[in-house]
C-alpha cells in the first residue's frame, strides 16, 4: 500500500489499507482485538478503540496470515501516512521476532518525525555519474551542452526520476548552455512544477478524470469511471488524453507515473473542484470499507526494515 497525501487526517486510513486483503481472518483473533480492530476500520460501533489493542490487532492478523507461506508488507510513501497508522505500523515492526513477516517501509528524506526511530535501515543512493550522463542522454534528443549536463548530475545526485523528468522543464536554451541563469532552483521543487504545468496543459475532462484519480487513493478504475460519468465526463476520450500524456495508465487499476504526479494533480484542483469530485465519488461508493481491494504480497524471510525512497 502507499501513503496517500489527501488521507494524511483519516485516522487509521493507512492501515485499513494494509489490512484490507487480511480482514477475512478478523474472527480468528482475540475478543478484545477483533473488536479493536473492526472499530477502527467502523466495521463495528463503540467509542474510540484502545491504540494498544488495535497494535496487537494488526501484529495478530499479519501473523496468522503468514501461518501458511511467508508475508511480506510493503508500505511506499509512509511520510503521507496518518499519524495513527504510522504509529501502529512502528509498534508491529518492533514486535515482528519469530513471525514469517517482513515489514518494508519506504520514506522520503528527511523522514517523518521519530516513529520509525530504531528499526533496520536500507538508504536508497543515486546513479553512478557516468550511469546517470548514460540515463540522461538516453531520453535528451537535441544537443546538450556538456557543461549543462554536468550540471544536471551533480544536482540531481543520481535520481533517476529526476534525470528521466527534468528534460521535460527545461527549454532548449537551458540546454545548449543557459541553464546556469535561469533561476532552476532546487531539482525536487522544478520537477513537482513541470508535473503541474503537465497537468494544467491537458483539455479540461482530462484534468478532472486526473483530479478524481488522485483524490481516489487505490485505483479502482471502475470506481473512477462510475464517478466520471456521474460528473458527465466523456471517460474513454479524456482516458485516452490522461494516458497518451505519460502521466497515469489506466489498466487493471490507476497507476499514476510517479507520486509527485498524484500531488501536482490534487493541487492543480481548485476548491470547487475538490469538493466536487470527492462528492462524485462518495455518491459511487458502496457503503462501508472495501474489504475486498486487489493488492500485491511477494514472500521472504523475518525482518522489519525503513527504505528511504528515491524521489
Amino acid at each position: 500500500m502507499a501513503g496517500v497525501q489527501s488521507e494524511m487526517e483519516l485516522s487509521y486510513a493507512g492501515l485499513h489499507q494494509l489490512c484490507a486483503p487480511l480482514l477475512s481472518g478478523v474472527d480468528n483473533l482475540p475478543e478484545p482485538q477483533r473488536d479493536a480492530l473492526r472499530t477502527a476500520f467502523g466495521l463495528h460501533g463503540g467509542a474510540a478503540p484502545v491504540r494498544f489493542l488495535v497494535g496487537l490487532a494488526t501484529l495478530s492478523l499479519l501473523a496468522n496470515a503468514a501461518g501458511s507461506e511467508p508475508l511480506v508488507c510493503v508500505i511506499d510513501d509512509a511520510q503521507w501516512l496518518d499519524r495513527v497508522s504510522s504509529q501502529t505500523l512502528a509498534f508491529v515492526a518492533r514486535r515482528l521476532l519469530a513471525e514469517s513477516v517482513v515489514l518494508a517501509v519506504a520514506v522520503r528524506e528527511p523522514t517523518t518525525g521519530e516513529v520509525f526511530t530504531g528499526l533496520p535501515e536500507l538508504p536508497v543512493t543515486g546513479l553512478f555519474a557516468e550511469d546517470s550522463r548514460k540515463l540522461l542522454a538516453s531520453v535528451v534528443t537535441g544537443p546538450l551542452d556538456r557543461r549543462v549536463r554536468d550540471r544536471i548530475v551533480a544536482e540531481t545526485r543520481g535520481n533517476p526520476l529526476a534525470l528521466l523528468e527534468l528534460p521535460h522543464a527545461l527549454t532548449a536554451l537551458d540546454l545548449t548552455g543557459d541553464f546556469g541563469r535561469t533561476g532552476a532552483g532546487p531539482m525536487s521543487n522544478r520537477l513537482e512544477q513541470d508535473f503541474l504545468r503537465r497537468v494544467q496543459a491537458l483539455p479540461a475532462e482530462t484534468q478532472r478524470l486526473l483530479f478524481l484519480a488522485a483524490a481516489e487513493p487505490v485505483g479502482d478504475v471502475t470506481l473512477l469511471r462510475r464517478a466520471a460519468e456521474r460528473l458527465g465526463i466523456a471517460v474513454d476520450a479524456a482516458a485516452a488524453d490522461a494516458e497518451a500524456s505519460g502521466l497515469i495508465t489506466l489498466g487493471a487499476r490507476a497507476r499514476f507515473r510517479h507520486p509527485l504526479v498524484r500531488s501536482a494533480a490534487y493541487r492543480a484542483a481548485g476548491p470547487d473542484d475538490l469538493r466536487e469530485v470527492h462528492r462524485a465519488l462518495a455518491d459511487v461508493t458502496d457503503v462501508g470499507f472495501p474489504t475486498q481491494r486487489s493488492h500485491t504480497s511477494w514472500t521472504t524471510s523475518s525482518a522489519s526494515t525503513v527504505l528511504p525512497s528515491m524521489r
